[in-house]
């Protein structure tokens, strides 16, 4: 029985306890909350519900408890429940239900901790979206690894995702730097507001190598060549990054796509004709504090160049004209104004706003030998994805990305991240199946096969223990893809990776020497099997391979 098991027993019983005695069931949470008390002793399992409802339902929260201990001592799966304090219920699993639930990972394998909650959901995921103007920094390799990972969270519930790249290839961010590309292939100072680094002058080279002749072109033919052929190389170099970090993308949509379709221009004419634009000293500004917003937006400037957000409205309309229910943005952290702007462009196009979501993602610094890292060596400036890959590599790299909340700046510490220590909290991980691998071969070796037919044996504290955290899986699965935090699938893989190193060190495995298999070495065969399947699962959505050797 896992805890969502649990959870979905407890609503059941509470709302029989509460309805057969008049009371209001309806004051019940839509899941109620079981955690791991921190006494094993006390049981496997605990809940408030009791004190949580009772006031509101009309009750004393010892006595509901008392009534909820009654009816679930017959329950399927339960071995025992009992009332502490003024209202906490401990909960003790029975043995066939800890066995059932390892026969039931071993059963599902790579299913196991999938749900179907989200799946009448067809979700818009647009993460990364770097300008082509550079190598991938920093914080978009933060994204790229948590948006990859939170897709496949997404997917684990059920939800069909589109993982799409917005292309922004208009604007002045691309004059720049066609401009940079120019002076550094005619040996020029890079402009005051351009691009600078190794990477400039490589794709510059390539350009004029690829077009011969592109130097004696007039000025406006030859930066406007710098600018095609820049931008389709730098965003070639960005796919194949990306791809090696593996992050892959189902859709490039391009920014130039918005106004060159003319679908900016129909998105505008909507807009005026619904009277969500109004014109003021010559622009034509968004009514968006009608719809949230801190402030109107201009949409159209003065000089009839449409401004930024003209292709953000248009884009948003793209989106939800090919049927998606949920649009999710995965945004920097100079970002923030995005919020109610993009809310309030969704609503007055006559969206729901709430079908746009807009995640907001913080800094990530590099730190080595106890000091900042500040200086790319291509990019110069700015440190890219790139830099961190070859200074840890792939999985160091996106694991460290994803275990924390994106609301939150991180350091990394890259000697730490080079480490083959269980200070490395990807190593710990990485070595937990690793372990768990070489027990797989050496019971093959010997002929002891999993077997669940004598989990009953599995009594000893840390058995039980790992158990427990193997059950949790599901729910953490389903709570990374509700709350947007696939970081909880990481933190959940160091927990279980934890569980299993404390249960390998006090419980043998296999037999010593001349020693027969027994029924209890198959069994823990079984439960080591399981472990193996959910650490491999829970690596998978976070991105990151799970080794057999290492």
């Amino acid at each position: 029985m896992t805890p969502a098991d649990l959870s979905e027993l407890l609503h059941a019983t509470a709302t029989t306890v509460l309805t057969e005695r008049g009371l209001d069931a309806t004051v019940l949470p839509e899941r109620v909350t079981v955690e791991r008390p921190r006494n094993p002793e006390h049981g496997d399992y605990a809940t408030n519900v009791a004190m949580q409802v009772a006031k509101k339902a009309g009750a004393n929260p010892r006595d509901l408890a008392t009534w909820l201990a009654e009816a679930l001592s017959d329950a399927d799966g339960i071995d025992e429940a009992t009332v502490a304090g003024p209202g906490f219920l401990n909960i003790r699993l029975a043995a066939d239900a800890q066995n059932k639930l390892i026969a039931s990972i071993l059963d599902a394998g790579t299913a196991f901790g999938r749900g179907t909650k989200l799946a009448d959901q067809n979700i818009n995921l647009e993460f990364v979206s770097a300008n082509p103007t550079g190598p991938v920094h920093l914080g978009g390799a933060r994204w790229a690894a948590v948006g990859d990972s939170l897709g496949r969270v997404l997917e684990a519930e059920g939800a069909t995702v589109t993982r799409e790249y917005y292309f922004n290839d208009h604007g002045a961010q691309i004059d720049r730097y066609a401009r940079s590309l120019d002076a550094a292939a005619r040996d020029q100072p890079t402009p005051e507001d351009g691009y600078a680094g190794d990477y400039i002058r490589e794709i510059a080279a390539t350009v004029v190598e690829s077009t011969p002749g592109v130097l004696d072109q007039p000025d406006e033919q030859r930066i406007e060549t710098f600018r095609s052929a820049g931008v389709a190389l730098m965003f070639d170099h960005i796919k194949r990054t990306l791809h090696e970090f593996g992050s892959d993308f189902d859709v490039y949509t391009h920014e130039d796509e918005m106004f060159t379709s003319g679908l900016v221009e129909r998105s505008v004419q909507q807009l005026k004709d619904s009277g969500n634009l109004y014109e003021k000293d010559g622009a034509w500004w968004l009514r968006s504090t009608d719809y949230g917003d801190d402030k109107d937006r201009v949409v159209i400037k003065s000089d009839g160049d449409a401004a930024y957000i003209a292709g953000d409205i248009a884009y948003i309309k793209h989106k939800f004209d090919r049927g998606f229910t949920l649009a999710i943005y995965m945004l920097g952290a100079d970002h923030h104004g995005y919020i109610g702007r993009l809310r309030a462009s969704a609503a007055a196009m006559g969206y729901d706003p709430d079908r746009i979501e807009v995640l907001i993602g913080q800094l990530v610094n590099l730190v080595k030998d106890g000091k900042p890292v500040r200086m790319s060596k291509r990019a110069g400036t700015v440190i890219t994805l790139d830099d961190l890959v070859e200074a840890v590599g792939v999985d160091a790299a996106r694991y460290s990305l994803v275990r924390s909340s994106v609301d939150t700046s991180i350091d990394l510490d890259l000697d730490l991240l080079a480490q083959a220590s269980n200070e490395n909290p990807v190593y710990y991980v990485q070595y937990a199946h690793a372990r768990l691998s070489a027990i797989a071969r050496s019971a093959q070796e010997l002929g002891i096969e999993p077997s669940t037919e004598n989990l009953g044996l599995l009594d000893h504290p840390r058995e039980g223990d790992l158990v427990r955290t193997l059950g949790e899986f599901p729910a953490v699965v389903a709570g990374a893809a509700n709350l947007r935090e696939p970081h909880r699938v990481a933190r959940y893989l160091e927990e279980l990776a934890g569980a299993y190193h404390r249960f390998y060190g006090e419980c043998r495995v296999l037999p010593l020497g001349d020693e027969q298999p027994t029924d209890l070495h198959r069994a823990r065969v079984a439960l080591c099997a399981a472990a193996r399947q959910v650490i491999a699962n829970g690596l998978t959505l976070v991105g990151v391979s799970a080794p057999d050797r290492m």
